[in-house]
């Protein structure tokens, strides 16, 4: 029995010293499975978690967020918004100053209330959603619905997928500084007529939709017209430099019209929007060389009006107005002879015509009418660095910024380059940068002999100034252009597109290569009598095969 006892005694005593350390390595346990959890849920340090420069490098999650974490990310994102917990939506995005800003404007300012949310199939880290709301104001109201998308990202300090934060995500509309706002519009609304009296309406001519709200911003107040009720979105300090008007979303009164004439001629305006339609990022406009005026715009995309305010390499159209400075200096005449290498080297750079060609024995006509490049290239080193940006803008009115068409518009760009890069100018790449608007503007100045501004409003309504041409082309040097530029027409790159014209006509080609594009962008510019049309076909590749047949289709309309 005593030895009995003493065995017992023992095993007590060892209960009594071996339970606290087992209960410790539980208590140690728990606390690394609960981590663990919450690295997972939410990829972050969890409350009371040790925050050592090693702990934080170990549990920091990088890459892709998982399939899991984007859903759980936009889920929370999405659901706090549309319970109205502002502060979780905004701390679920990478941005939550800005986020809480615009989404406290949403309901405040916009006055939008009821809102549904309902996401879509994932695609990687973009999640589609779609919104369902009521706008509301006073005793007005009206449903609104759209969809929009979010991105989920991964936050590089600690890893937490987090929604990428753009004003886009609230509303497509929307960049970056812009908010969304309900009540009486700031503009009364305008009724746009064409030259002849007709209305003009997006409904019509789905190409307007921007230039109908450039219109109003412009001449909504002086035109008669008074406000309604609406949503719109108002533009912040960024879109209005990128010279974005303001948009209407939801129309809750309709305010009383002023009306606005247009220069605008409706069958080429019509015959515009079907031949832009026929490409994928088409844009054209069509000009009177006489007066400048602005006869027909479209583009095929209707948000952004590359038009009037692309900002693109013009390619070989440019060699217009480089000629014009060529055939002034007396540096080469059209039919004087002149040699297109396949290469031509430049302060380092390396310059090669399209698909490798070469014209041995030619003139500078065939030249031109072939778009080789290394004929105009090798006149660089006779140039001085800002010859071209003074012929731009001294003879045609270009890079001037003092257009003024009645809506906004992007007056073109030649700044003054040296070197290899002044080179690749004469050619409408380097820091060149124009659009259709721009170029047909030139087509129309070699027409007429001189610049006139192309307007869309008469400048008679409301006494603006239109920009003035420091001088005029000799008739000698627009003769020795249109020499060019029929020749073109009839025998080079644009015959194709041109074939079938009469009369005074001539055309010239361009393809401008974009870094990072398959396909250059295609550009065609021509006038036919008192008609000057230009276009682009961004990604479209030779213009006398993809913008050719736009511009040529309009010529040939006449108007």
């Amino acid at each position: 029995m005593g030895k009995r006892r003493r065995v017992a005694e023992r095993r007590n005593e060892l209960r009594k010293t071996t339970r606290p350390a087992v209960l410790g390595m539980i208590a140690v346990a728990v606390s690394g499975v609960g981590f663990g959890v919450y690295a997972l849920t939410d990829g972050g340090v969890a409350a009371g978690e040790p925050t050592s420069a090693g702990a934080d490098h170990k549990n920091v999650k990088t890459g892709p967020p998982s399939a899991a974490e984007v859903r759980s990310a936009s889920a929370r994102f999405l659901t706090a918004w549309q319970q109205g917990r502002i502060s979780e939506a905004a701390a679920a995005t990478d941005d939550a100053s800005a986020a809480t800003e615009l989404l406290t404007g949403y309901g405040k300012d916009a006055r939008l209330k009821g809102v549904t949310l309902t996401p879509g199939t994932p695609t990687g880290a973009k999640v589609p959603f779609s919104v369902k709301a009521t706008v509301s104001y006073d005793n007005l109201s009206k449903p609104l619905a759209y969809a929009s998308s979010l991105t989920v990202v991964r936050r590089a300090s600690d890893g937490r997928p987090l929604v990428d934060w753009h004003s886009a995500v609230v509303h497509p509309d929307l960049k970056d500084g812009d908010t969304l706002v309900t009540g009486a519009s700031g503009t009364p609304p305008v009724k746009a007529l064409d030259r002849n009296g007709g209305e003009l309406t997006a409904a019509t001519y789905p190409s307007l939709g921007p230039v109908l709200d450039g219109l109003r911003e412009k001449y909504g107040k002086t035109a008669g017209g008074k406000a309604g009720i609406e949503l719109r979105v108002v533009r912040g300090k960024a879109s209005q430099k990128a010279q974005l008007s303001d948009k209407t979303l939801v129309e809750l009164s309709k305010g009383t019209p002023g009306t606005v004439k247009t220069t605008l001629n409706p069958a080429l305006q019509a015959a515009a929007e079907q031949q832009v339609g026929k490409q994928a990022k088409a844009s054209v406009v069509v000009v009177r060389p006489s007066t400048g005026e602005i006869l027909a715009v479209a583009n095929s995309g209707h948000g952004f009006n590359v038009a009037f305010q692309g900002s693109l390499a013009p390619g070989s159209t440019m060699k217009i107005v480089t000629s014009t400075m060529l055939f002034e200096k007396k540096l080469i005449t059209p039919d004087a002879s002149h040699p297109c290498p396949k290469t031509y080297k430049l302060a380092g750079w390396t310059f090669h015509n399209d698909d490798n060609s070469e014209i041995k024995k030619g003139t500078f006509k065939q030249s031109f009418g072939a778009s080789c490049n290394n004929a105009f290239i090798d006149f660089a080193p006779k140039l001085s660095n800002s010859d071209l940006t003074q012929e731009a803008q001294q003879v045609y009115g270009l890079g001037m910024d003092n257009w003024a068409i009645g809506v906004p518009s992007f007056d073109g760009s030649v700044p003054v380059q040296s070197g290899a890069q002044m080179g690749a100018s004469l050619i409408g790449q380097g820091g060149v940068r124009m659009n259709p608007l721009n170029m047909a503007s030139v087509a129309a100045t070699v027409e007429s002999g001189a610049f006139h501004q192309p307007y869309l409003v008469s400048p008679s309504v409301d006494d603006r100034t239109l920009a003035k041409a420091a001088r005029t082309m000799s008739a000698t040097t627009q003769s020795q252009l249109k020499d060019v530029m029929r020749y073109t027409a009839a025998y080079g790159t644009a015959a194709k597109a041109m074939a079938g014209m009469s009369g005074d006509y001539g055309a010239k080609t361009g393809s401008a290569e974009v870094d990072g594009q398959k396909k250059p962008n295609g550009w065609f510019t021509a006038y036919k009598g008192d008609l000057a049309a230009a276009g682009v076909v961004q990604a479209g590749g030779h213009g006398g095969d993809t913008a050719g047949p736009i511009v040529a289709a309009l010529l040939k309309t006449g108007g």
